[in-house]
């Protein structure tokens, strides 16, 4: 069982900057893939950034070039720095992890952005 805790969500200005935090209760190293993905109400809950265990990464070409996922393995954390926000990115943020073919998510986090 791995538990995934997300933070740093919060309301943002057009144009401004947040970084979600995802914890993981083990090492991040032994997952085959994390990944952030996002749900808006009323829609489908969709992948926006993702990062396999070889440290590849892929985005949704909506947040291509302002959105960036990374990782610490030493906090067994990753990242989800997004910059140039808009009122579109406003959603529930989730973490995901897959590890021996199971599916693990956190609690997500509420990024609203709003003038």
């Amino acid at each position: 069982q791995v538990q995934l805790v997300e933070s740093g969500g919060g309301l943002v200005q057009p144009g401004g900057s947040l970084r979600l935090s995802c914890a993981a209760s083990q090492s991040i190293f032994s997952m085959d893939f994390m990944g952030w993905y996002r749900q808006a109400p009323g829609k489908q809950r969709e992948l926006v950034a993702a990062m396999t265990r070889s440290g590849g990464t892929d985005y949704a070409d909506s947040v291509k070039g302002r959105f960036t996922i990374s990782r610490d393995n030493a906090k067994n954390t990753v990242y989800l720095q997004m910059d140039s926000l808009n009122p579109e990115d406003t959603a529930r943020y989730y973490c995901g992890a897959r590890l021996y073919g199971n599916t693990y998510w956190g609690q997500g986090t509420q990024v609203t952005v709003s003038s």
